[in-house]
């Protein structure tokens, strides 16, 4: 890279990025920084342009770093579907509720939404959704302690999950990396996998909000039962096979509107009582 390209202040945000490990959302950037949000987004957006760096929704990551973080790039594909179901997703949860929140690039969408209501109490294991939700109404934020994974920039296993289950959920919202009608849902990290049981075990009820391309993907490993989902919030209807094996385990599938329709909700199936 050739540093005379940029000025004082962007290789101070790229120094900032490499210390954070590569990968951070803006409002990490700018308390690291001590300036504003707004200057951190120009510089990134100056960054992106001359290609010193991947722009993408809440913050940035560098290019050709070790691996370039996952987190950031689920966040960057499929944006405008991810908001779309997320906004039907945020439905599901009224304030005063006890709501689940997973690591998964839609669930950050629909933390967003949940910026707008009151009395919540949200337990998380994602750093990025805990810094999104806290200090928000008079809303509380747990966030679970564990191991931290950075790729996915949140926490994991034995001491996750016993702090999970001290928990009861009125919603959870989870993610998953494939829907199958042969195997159901499936992760491509053993400890999400095995979090997700754990967390639809403590829910009064599952939702999970995903695109409609993880639908026939198989990851591999096996988490929460397909009958433990309550309702499969989606921007594309699934195939006849996947469809009717929903509908064997009783999922309530919801098919969001597209923008440039009538904004009528496309309620495939019934949803459960």
């Amino acid at each position: 890279m050739d540093a005379g390209r940029f000025s004082h202040r962007e290789l101070e945000l790229l120094s900032a990025l490499r210390n954070l490990g590569g990968s951070a959302r803006s409002s990490e950037l700018a308390k690291h920084m001590n300036v504003s949000e707004e200057t951190i987004r120009r510089g990134i957006k100056s960054l992106s342009k001359a290609g010193a760096l991947e722009r993408v929704h809440g913050g940035a990551y560098l290019i050709g770093g070790v691996g370039d973080p996952s987190y950031f790039q689920r966040m960057g594909l499929f944006q405008q579907e991810k908001r779309r179901i997320a906004k039907h997703v945020a439905k599901q949860v009224r304030g005063n509720m006890t709501v689940f929140l997973d690591v998964g690039s839609t669930t950050a969408f629909v933390a967003e939404r949940l910026r707008k209501l009151s009395g919540l109490t949200i337990v998380t294991n994602s750093m990025g959704i805990a810094q999104t939700l806290m200090g928000t109404s008079d809303n509380r934020v747990h966030f679970l302690g564990g191991e931290m994974h950075s790729k996915e920039r949140g926490t994991f296993g034995a001491q996750t999950e016993k702090q999970a289950q001290r928990f009861v959920f009125d919603v959870a919202v989870l993610s998953v990396d494939g829907l199958s009608a042969k195997r159901g849902a499936s992760f491509a990290n053993v400890a999400e996998a095995t979090l997700s049981e754990v967390v639809a075990e403590c829910s009064e009820r599952v939702v999970i909000g995903m695109d409609h391309n993880k639908f026939g993907l198989k990851a591999p490993h096996v988490g929460l039962s397909p009958k433990a989902i309550h309702s499969l919030i989606v921007d594309k209807k699934p195939e006849k096979e996947m469809a009717r094996a929903l509908k064997s385990w009783d999922v309530a599938l919801v098919v969001v509107p597209d923008e440039k329709t009538d904004g009528e909700t496309d309620a495939c199936l019934e949803d459960k009582e």
